[in-house]
């Protein structure tokens, strides 16, 4: 339970860092928002508004304050709320996050026990050159030729967005797959999963490689183990002894990394959204970033922050249940 009370400590820090790094990054948002030929007057008069001419402490005690209230700001550019920004980004991130998951799961297992079966063997090789492979294929340039293959040359799929304009989903829950299942919608439900299919493809066959890798690992350290030795001199069926005692041994590491990557995939996949224009709330942190638009930027990053912290904490009380010998 030691990383769950550490948990708001953690928050606490990465707030603080992202405040401080924020204010002694090069560049003025001032100009971001009156352009460079604004006179000192009135720069100085949106500094006023804007609260950037109070004493560092003061904007930093200020923001702590209403983060402990749940109040994100507002953006210095449009004044609409951080919270209702990351709001209407974020369904669309963690929709893109989950879709990955799936590929990375379903493609990065199969992979790993077509390996296991039959170690060292071309298969198994196969699968290993594979895991090294997508771990070190460049995010925008994977995604780059898989949109040029599958959506320009063959037109398989829409090239960007995340549904179509002429049939757009009712928007209900913000998660637009199941606002279409809720509304009956059939043809926005297909076309927003035409939609969503090329960029969670794409990142999930970028993270398939580690979810091989490390199942490939953990299968192979378990098949060691005295009782798997024990299980082989019984007699007991080769496929019995992989599914039924070594991998659910395997499967805890593995969770480990599945829990941590559903976290990061949420903010982490910036390259993506950019390529296929996702609008999700990856995209919206380069706008923010780029804008230097201070609200955004720290509210997205506390929001991304507070979903790793609770699905690792999730995660490790999982792994506690499922192993007694774990504790945290």
């Amino acid at each position: 339970m030691t990383r769950l009370a550490l948990a708001p400590l953690m928050l606490w820090l990465i707030s603080t860092l992202v405040f401080l790094l924020l204010r002694i990054a090069p560049g003025d948002p001032v100009d971001a928002i009156l352009g460079n030929r604004a006179d000192e007057a009135a720069r100085e008069a949106m500094r006023m508004k804007l609260g950037l001419n109070q004493p560092l402490l003061n904007q930093y005690l200020k923001f702590i304050n209403d983060l402990v209230h749940g109040d994100l700001g507002f953006s210095l550019n449009t004044q609409e709320a951080v919270s209702e920004i990351i709001s209407k980004a974020l369904p669309a991130s963690i929709e893109l996050a989950f879709a990955a998951l799936i590929f990375a799961t379903v493609i990065g297992f199969s992979i790993g026990f077509a390996g296991i079966l039959k170690p060292n063997g071309k298969t198994d090789f196969a699968g290993r050159l594979y895991g090294i492979g997508t771990y070190a294929l460049p995010p925008f340039w994977a995604a780059m030729l898989i949109q040029l293959f599958f959506a320009v040359i063959l037109g398989w799929f829409p090239v960007g967005g995340r549904f179509p304009l002429i049939q757009p989903p009712p928007e209900i829950t913000g998660f637009l797959v199941i606002d279409s299942l809720i509304s009956f919608n059939f043809p926005a439900l297909i076309g927003t999963l035409r939609h969503l299919f090329l960029p969670s493809f794409t990142l999930g066959f970028l993270l398939s490689g580690i979810f091989s890798r490390s199942l490939r690992v953990n299968m192979e350290k378990s098949l060691l183990t005295g009782h798997i030795e024990a299980a082989r001199t019984r007699g007991i069926n080769k496929n019995q002894i992989i599914f039924s005692h070594a991998l659910p041994n395997a499967l805890l590491p593995v969770l480990t990394i599945t829990g941590l990557t559903v976290a990061s995939l949420i903010g982490g996949a910036l390259l993506i959204e950019i390529t296929f224009s996702w609008p999700g709330i990856a995209l919206r942190l380069q706008e923010a970033i780029s804008q230097r638009d201070y609200p955004i930027v720290q509210g997205i990053i506390v929001v991304i922050s507070m979903l790793v912290v609770t699905v690792g904490v999730v995660v490790d009380l999982l792994i506690a249940l499922l192993d007694p010998r774990v504790s945290y």
